[in-house]
């Protein structure tokens, strides 16, 4: 099932290029009571959501995904965590440009086979996600901000301590990620967790669509022109790895995503842009990339 938001918070189910509006089924959700409770509505309510949205499907107005816009299906998780360097070819080729390491990142990389196991991973802001309709915000167009395409995975399942052999069976589902980071010195979780920065969709796949997330080729376009291309299968720490090294220091909750890394290619951004990103099993999304508004513009929207 591929599950997508979109026209405003709409729920649609997606099937080839049609998208049925499903939105009935969001009856089933609980209004939420003081404390709220931690996770993504949709994910920790999603056994009920799913049976509600086959039973919604059949009556379902229906549309051509080209017609709509998609906004990230997830908007409230208790945490984006990412994964660093964990594509060698990443590390090999891009790291070694001296505009991507910036004098630092290339000599801490230096004779380590599996970067994630030293750096462990970061986080990037709740307020980092946005969907393809709204594109990427550049914060810093004075300086060099680069694209990086991932496949990133949503936790259905949570916990504490998971093992790698049972880790898959907390995923819900997975999305095409976009990993937006402006190059200097400063910590990434500051470099890469500015609004807009973890641009999610097209939708979100759920996890028995996909039989082998290790081995799902994915890409990304800048203006017609193709930047990266690569295979899950191509990861230094696998996914199983990621979510049982997460889940020994941080709980996990139902709707928080993983972003397990980007391979070779990754390269500058700039306003007017427009990127194309996919990945098989999962779909395409096409967004575009202009600059963040100033607090006037804000102010006076």
């Amino acid at each position: 099932m591929h599950i997508c938001r979109f026209n405003r918070d709409r729920l649609g189910v997606v099937e080839g290029d049609t998208v049925f509006d499903v939105s009935a089924a969001l009856d089933v959700l609980p209004k939420p009571a003081w404390p709220y409770p931690k996770g993504d509505p949709l994910l920790v309510h999603f056994d009920a959501l799913r049976d509600a949205i086959e039973r919604a499907k059949p009556s379902a107005p229906s549309c051509a995904v080209g017609d709509v816009a998609l906004s990230s299906p997830i908007t409230a998780p208790s945490k984006v965590m990412a994964a660093p360097a964990n594509y060698a070819l990443h590390v090999s080729i891009d790291a070694q440009d001296p505009a991507v390491h910036q004098g630092l990142h290339n000599k801490q990389l230096e004779g380590v086979d599996r970067p994630v196991d030293k750096f462990g991973l970061f986080l990037k802001s709740g307020s980092a996600i946005a969907g393809p309709s709204e594109g990427i915000r550049i914060h810093w167009p004075d300086r060099r901000n680069d694209h990086e395409v991932e496949l990133a995975l949503v936790i259905g399942k949570g916990g504490k301590n998971i093992s790698t052999e049972r880790a898959l069976d907390h995923v819900a589902g997975y999305l095409v990620g976009i990993d937006v980071t402006v190059r200097g010195t400063e910590d990434r979780s500051y470099r890469k967790a500015a609004d807009s920065y973890a641009l999610l969709g097209p939708w979100l796949t759920t996890a028995d669509e996909i039989d082998d997330p290790m081995n799902l080729e994915f890409w990304l376009d800048v203006n017609g022109e193709r930047r990266q291309k690569s295979s899950s299968a191509a990861m230094t720490v696998p996914i199983p790895e990621l979510i049982a090294m997460a889940s020994r220091v941080y709980e996990l909750f139902p709707g928080d995503v993983l972003m397990t890394g980007t391979p070779e290619g990754v390269s500058e951004i700039r306003a007017g842009d427009t990127l194309r990103a996919g990945c098989e099993k999962i779909g395409e999304m096409t967004f575009g990339v202009a600059n963040a508004a100033t607090d006037n513009e804000a102010a006076a929207a």
